[in-house]
């Protein structure tokens, strides 16, 4: 009886474990993809853009989308390469090997609009 309350409470931690991550992510997504459609109507030129290239007002590009990274700039992992680019294109940079592929997931937290065509 004792072995059988054990495993039950264990299987229930251990099911907690694996759910609670699907449940963040799937969470995550939707903010994102939430906070990308209502900021989506807004467009910046590259003059613009380009006003944006300090530690703290920086800007990037990645693939014609618009990402205000202040936020993020100190807690960047590559230190200040995230400043090369800063108030220009750093889609290249971006997808390079350096990168996990958590920062995919993390990028769509800071769109802030589309770069003028």
């Amino acid at each position: 009886m004792d072995i059988a309350l054990i495993a039950l409470i264990l299987g229930v931690v251990l099911g907690a474990f694996i759910l609670i991550p699907r449940v963040g992510k799937s969470a995550h997504t939707n903010k994102a993809s939430k906070a990308s459609n209502s900021k989506a109507s807004k467009s910046y030129s590259k003059t613009e853009i380009a006003l944006h290239n300090r530690r703290t007002d920086c800007w990037i590009i990645i693939k014609d989308k618009v990402y205000d990274v202040t936020s993020y700039v100190e807690e960047h992992p590559g230190g200040d390469a995230i400043l090369v680019h800063a108030g220009d294109d750093s889609t290249e940079g971006f997808y390079g090997p350096q990168h996990a592929t958590r920062v995919f997931d993390m990028i769509d937290d800071f769109y802030i609009g589309d770069l003028q065509k």
